[in-house]
């Protein structure tokens, strides 16, 4: 392969003025991103399963399959930041917990 053919391979994807990878426009709305954000866990889990099983069960066309992807992706981030959010929270009240463990029936708590 020439050093000429190699250049185009790489910069298929490239905007020609910056010489910077594109990014596909997202088929999901502001409107919808809002949403998605604003939604309980359980909103969210249940959702992202219904965009997975949509997935796995074929007979969409290529947009319809991004979309999904781009929904279940959106989901997923939101669940999982909401599961973070929690985890942060328990381990906090562990940590809590265990500091007044370790003072529990002394003097330095009667105070």
């Amino acid at each position: 392969m020439s050093t000429a053919a190699a250049s185009n391979d790489n910069t298929e994807n490239m905007d020609e003025e910056t010489a910077t990878p594109t990014t596909p426009a997202s088929s999901l709305s502001d409107k919808e991103r809002d949403a998605i954000a604003a939604m309980p866990y359980e909103e969210a889990r249940d959702r992202l399963i219904q965009a997975v099983q949509a997935l796995e069960a074929g007979g969409l066309n290529l947009d319809q399959s991004m979309r999904q992807w781009e929904l279940g992706e959106a989901l997923a981030k939101r669940a999982q930041s909401l599961l973070g959010e929690v985890r942060a929270k328990l381990d906090a009240a562990q940590a809590e917990q265990e500091s007044s463990a370790e003072v529990a029936g002394t003097q330095s708590n009667l105070d």
